[in-house]
């Protein structure tokens, strides 16, 4: 049994923590950071504007996830802390990159998104339960179960992930697979998309915007590595969770578009804020209401958990690095568990959820999920740098066909991060926001290693 105390202080002479998360939790983790109600939103648009050509550019997106998964197994392993990409890249560049690569990748990206979903959660509830239930009430009272839920250690973490995950997959492979053997009325049928390659083709210029959307569907599945600590087996299990995980997410999001295909016209999948809503309406009558919102409700919890248990061991990491504020290192006595970052994340997802309108959080989510790419290109030239850096390392895990995946993944990042854009009119928006995120973090991460840390803004950290 393998000692779990806080991430980077293990010691033979501790006493042993049951670790809790197996292979299923794994997985539960991976697929449930990125199914999302967004995601979702994403697969069915593509399709309306693709048809059989998006399912082409998903299976682009995810041989680029596969990079990604390839980078971050190697990386986690050769250095198996709480911190994560800020651990890694302390190592491999310094600790400037090190701290805007997670606040701005990670932090920021949580503190933007979730109240995305919530928002799209209560818009679920308010449809399902009109003048019954008060707004934002629910979201608010599912934000503080989950972090307190979270607290209380990864054994109630894994039980709560598993469910939510479960039932997320059995609605949405239920809504797919009945929309593809219940044949449609007439009426429905006579308007819907069908399954064609669709209006862009494989061989039109527009296909590589395609695989720009599809990527949204795949990044996530490495939230399972800040858990390193609390998993069984990591040098085998976290490389096949991630993998494993990213064919679920390709099978799940294509039995998903094929039976939207038959249902939905492309003005629908195109236009509707929540295409799913309307899919699952129109193959299950007045009880798809009731299923979109179990739907919508278990997608959201489950990347609530997640990221309320992978980001604060994130910043817990930073703290015993000297990267963040000593007081986000601090675990509950007794349920070993970083509380002070779980309440800081909930919190600052809380007071976006209460002041911003779903028209204007979109473009916080996109200009923040680009930074997330910019993360990953961080994370591949970590890999680049270290294999030249540190050869002698111990490497668990070692990226096949190195460095090939890495250079893919670094263009294949760049290339979404430069077309995250769904529309012209959001461009100079979304771009203007991702440059005041990154120049904030940039200047408190400056201000920070200079003057805090009294150490160089790209001086590696050569210890072991």
């Amino acid at each position: 049994m393998v000692d779990t105390t806080k991430a980077g202080s293990v010691s033979p002479t501790t006493s042993p923590v049951r670790q809790a998360i197996g292979f299923k939790t794994m997985i539960a983790i991976c697929v449930g950071t990125v199914v999302v109600q967004g995601a979702m939103a994403s697969a069915l648009l593509g399709f309306g504007l693709g048809g059989l050509s998006f399912l082409a550019a998903m299976l682009v997106a995810a041989l680029l996830a596969v990079c990604n998964a390839m980078t971050f197994s190697e990386l986690s392993l050769m250095y198996p802390q709480a911190g994560t990409l800020a651990t890694y890249t302390q190592k491999a560049i310094g600790h400037f990159p090190a701290i805007v690569s997670v606040f701005a990748g990670y932090v920021m990206v949580a503190i933007f998104a979730i109240p995305a979903e919530f928002l799209l959660v209560d818009a679920l509830l308010q449809a399902l339960f009109p003048e019954t239930l008060p707004s934002h009430v629910v979201p608010i009272m599912l934000l503080a179960a989950l972090a307190v839920l979270n607290i209380l250690g990864t054994d109630v973490f894994a039980r709560l992930q598993n469910v939510f995950t479960f039932a997320m997959i059995v609605a949405i492979f239920l809504v797919g697979a009945t929309a593809l053997v219940q044949a449609p009325s007439p009426a429905v049928a006579e308007t819907a998309v069908g399954i064609g390659w669709g209006i862009d083709g494989i061989v039109d210029g527009s296909f590589i915007g395609l695989v720009a959307l599809a990527m949204w569907m795949f990044v996530g599945c490495e939230f399972v590595c800040p858990m390193i600590n609390d998993i069984r087996q990591p040098e085998k299990r976290i490389p096949r969770a991630m993998f494993l995980s990213l064919g679920i997410i390709f099978v799940l999001f294509s039995l998903f578009c094929l039976g939207a295909g038959r249902y939905l016209s492309t003005e629908t999948l195109t236009t509707s804020p929540m295409p799913y809503v309307d899919l699952v309406g129109d193959v299950f009558g007045r009880a798809g209401l009731i299923i979109a919102t179990v739907m919508g409700i278990t997608a959201t919890c489950s990347t609530v958990n997640t990221v309320l248990a992978a980001v604060p061991r994130m910043l817990s990491g930073m703290a015993d690095n000297g990267q963040a504020f000593r007081i986000m290192g601090k675990m509950h006595p007794r349920y070993n568990t970083p509380w002070v970052g779980i309440v800081f994340l909930a919190l600052g997802v809380l007071v976006p959820f209460l002041l911003i309108t779903p028209d204007q959080i979109i473009s916080l989510v996109i200009a923040a999920a680009t930074s997330w790419l910019l993360a990953y290109i961080v994370a591949h030239i970590d890999v680049i740098v270290l294999r030249r850096r540190r050869p002698e390392h111990r490497r668990p895990y070692r990226t096949p066909f190195y460095p090939l995946p890495q250079i893919v993944g670094i263009i294949g990042m760049a290339y979404v991060a430069a077309n995250a854009s769904p529309s012209p009119a959001m461009t100079a928006t979304i771009y203007t926001l991702l440059g005041v995120v990154l120049g904030l973090v940039s200047l408190v991460a400056i201000v920070w290693v200079k003057f805090k840390m009294k150490k160089g803004l790209f001086e590696p950290d050569m210890r072991d």
